[in-house]
Parts: C-alpha cells; sequence; structure tokens
C-alpha cells in the first residue's frame, strides 16, 4: 500500500507508486557512493520533494486567490477595489507557481524513467548498461531504415519541427510533428533512433525527453544522406534488361568532339544522367553519298 498521499505528496507518492518502495528517502542508500544508480536515485528523491513542496505553495495560493474571489462571486462591491488589486497580485503568482510545478513534474517522471533504465533486469548478474559496460548496438533494428522510411524521416526533420518523445506512463518511445496533415506517411520512433545512433540526426538533450520534446536536426552526414536518397529515389539504377547493347559501326561517322558554340552550360546539368541508348543508324542518302565517293 501507497504510504503517501497524492492530494498532498504527489511527488513521494509518485515514486513509491512507480518504483513499489515504502521509504522515499532511502532510495539511494542500497548503492554504493560515485556508483551511477546512487546518482540516479539521489536524483529522483531531489525532484519527488521537489515537487510535493511546489504543490503545497499552488495549494496555498489557490486558497488565497478563492478566498479573495468569493465576495467578489457573490455580487460584493463593498471594498472591492482592494480586493481587485490583491488579485492583481495573486493572479499571476499562482500562475507562475503552475507553470514551476508543471516542469517539476516534467522533472520528476524524467528522473523515475532515468533510474529505471539503469536497473539491473530481473534474474541478470551483470548490471546492464550505464554502469561502466560497453555495449554494441546490436542490428537487428535493419526494419527501422528498411524501404522508404529512412527518408522519409530525413525530409521530416529537415521540414521542421519533429520533435522526440517518451510517454510518462511505460516510458515508450514515440515523434511528433509540428505541422502534420493527414496524408503524410509515418515516422517510426524506431526510424529515429537508428538515425540518432548513426549519426545521421541530431537529438536536443537539453529539452524536456517528456515534454516538450527533444528537437531532431540534421547533421551534415544526414543532409548528405538526404541528397544521396533522393537521388537515387529519382534515378533508380538501370536494370539489366535496360542496358545499351552494342549498335553495328556506320560507315561514315561523325566527328566525336562537339561542334564549337553548342557545349551544355554547366548550370543545366540534369539530376539524372541521360539514358545510355546506341548512336543512330546513318540515313539511306548519307549512305549512297559515302558509296559514290568511294567508286572510281
Amino acid at each position: 500500500m501507497n504510504p503517501y498521499d497524492a492530494t498532498t505528496h504527489p511527488g513521494t507518492h509518485l515514486v513509491a507508486e512507480t518504483l513499489d518502495v515504502t521509504e522515499v528517502s532511502t532510495l539511494n542508500t542500497t548503492y554504493r557512493l560515485g556508483d551511477p544508480l546512487y546518482r540516479a536515485a539521489t536524483r529522483v528523491i531531489g525532484t519527488a520533494y521537489e515537487l510535493d513542496e511546489l504543490h503545497s505553495r499552488v495549494t496555498h495560493a489557490a486558497k488565497d486567490a478563492l478566498r479573495l474571489l468569493e465576495p467578489v462571486g457573490r455580487g460584493e462591491v463593498g471594498g472591492a477595489r482592494g480586493s481587485y488589486a490583491l488579485l492583481r497580485t495573486a493572479v499571476p503568482k499562482l500562475r507562475d507557481l503552475l507553470a514551476e510545478q508543471d516542469r517539476a513534474y516534467g522533472q520528476l517522471v524524467e528522473s523515475i524513467s532515468a533510474y529505471r533504465r539503469l536497473l539491473p533486469a530481473p534474474g541478470s548478474t551483470n548490471k546492464g548498461p550505464g554502469l561502466g559496460q560497453k555495449t554494441t548496438p546490436d542490428r537487428d533494428d535493419d526494419w527501422a531504415v528498411a524501404g522508404e522510411r529512412r527518408l522519409v524521416a530525413l525530409e521530416a526533420v529537415e521540414a521542421g519541427g519533429v520533435r522526440f518523445h517518451r510517454t510518462a506512463i511505460g516510458d515508450d518511445p514515440y515523434v511528433s510533428r509540428e505541422k502534420t496533415q493527414r496524408q503524410d506517411p509515418a515516422i517510426w520512433p524506431q526510424t529515429v533512433q537508428r538515425l540518432v545512433t548513426g549519426g545521421l540526426l541530431h537529438q536536443d538533450t537539453g529539452e524536456g525527453l517528456y515534454r516538450p520534446g527533444q528537437l531532431l536536426s540534421l547533421t551534415p552526414q544526414g543532409e548528405a544522406a538526404l541528397r544521396d536518397a533522393r537521388r537515387r529515389h529519382v534515378c533508380p539504377p538501370p536494370s539489366a534488361a535496360a542496358l545499351p547493347r552494342p549498335a553495328p559501326a556506320p560507315l561514315l561517322t561523325q566527328p566525336p568532339y562537339p561542334s564549337p558554340g553548342r557545349r551544355p552550360h554547366p548550370d543545366r546539368t540534369p539530376l539524372c544522367p541521360p539514358p545510355h541508348s546506341p548512336p543512330p543508324s546513318p540515313s539511306l542518302r548519307s549512305t549512297f553519298s559515302a558509296l559514290r565517293m568511294r567508286l572510281p
């Protein structure tokens, strides 16, 4: 049973409910000083008590504002000017406290999730990643960048407003867009994680992972990969059936160099190289002319 009341101590109540502990203040006592789990647990304790304190301040500020609003709500105009003057200071104070409480809640949820990610799996003998051990990412997530998923994610990030989040309950990853339309293809969070690991995307860890989410942007390597993906998408490699076949040499050929004044403009280079095609066969008239010139 949770020993903390959610209406008076929401921070410690959330920690006890999520981590199944009865005393939040002793969460870090089972770890050595300097252990990553010790630091993570200490942060959980601090953010939990900070949220409890802010919740108490919000409650008192709300009661003060309600006390000032009650006579106004009953239509009592006597001393209204003094009530209005007090409300001008009480309401902004309550608004600022609510904003601080919202930030504290996000920090607590993020600290709990970071602590849970460091915990070893049940029944495992190793301490898991993050405790001084090096991990090698496996390639079981190749499906995340298969087909056009990588191109879709890179183009969406280039357009801007794409953020990576995690849910407060379950710690599940998801991706949001600032501007989205119904026909826009979905962006898989696993695709984003693969591209961040590969150095194609940058994830702004200075912002909250839960709210508002961490903004994604292209790295120079990602910009080059996007250009290459677009080029290959527009200009697919020719198939074996479309390869050029050798053509018989004509009797009369043109010089292999272009004539002066007909050079292609450097700014008009096509995106895709022109397909290979056999040289045109000489016309019947040019063939007869060549034969006539050879006769004595």
